[in-house]
């Protein structure tokens, strides 16, 4: 039951995006299109789940009986910049339209603030690497929600009659700030 609350909690109370507000960079650049936030997404869940998975031994086991727990910061983003270059080869051979649509905000997973937020919030917490990869697999998919929801919402807006000062950046700033507040609804969930 411990694990699936801590699921549930990390898609919906606790959602990385909508009220950690982490990794909004690539959840405002990459909704505008559905298909492109599915990408994104599945992206961002493999990084998430695989830095944790290779962040938590690394913490446990190598910096903190060195006492060098101060690189931790370094550590992870080297791991993570490793994930993401090995996810861009992979998307670049083997799904290039996906890579072309990602374009830019691939990379920048490797600064995602989110995908650094889950691995330390993992080691902060003191999960044990079961339950980390629990909480990191379910911060992603609430990432991938949340990006859908508002990619969904992005489409329709393209073709509703939106005042001009609000179409685009604006509008989709609005729905963000929106979905937020829904999302906050379910923190009664947790009491």
């Amino acid at each position: 039951m411990d694990f699936f609350l801590l699921f549930i909690s990390a898609i919906f109370i606790n959602n990385i995006v909508l009220v950690q507000y982490l990794g909004t960079c690539p959840f405002m650049g990459t909704s505008k299109s559905t298909d492109v936030a599915l990408g994104m997404g599945g992206a961002v869940i493999f990084v998430i789940v695989m830095a944790t998975a290779f962040t938590w031994p690394l913490q446990q086991y190598v910096l903190i009986p060195n006492g060098i727990e101060y690189l931790q910061t370094i550590v992870f983003i080297l791991v993570i910049a490793s994930l993401v270059q090995f996810v861009e080869m992979f998307l670049k051979k083997v799904i290039p339209p996906l890579y072309k649509s990602l374009g830019l905000f691939l990379p920048l997973i490797t600064t995602n603030c989110a995908v650094l937020g889950v691995a330390i919030m993992v080691q902060r917490n003191g999960y044990s690497f079961l339950k980390s990869i629990m909480f990191a697999l379910a911060s992603g998919i609430g990432f991938l929600v949340a990006l859908v929801i508002i990619s969904s919402i992005r489409e329709r807006l393209d073709i509703a009659p939106v005042p001009a000062v609000f179409r685009g950046v604006p509008i989709a700033l609005i729905m963000a700030g929106i979905m937020s507040l829904a999302f906050f609804a379910f923190q009664g969930m947790a009491a």
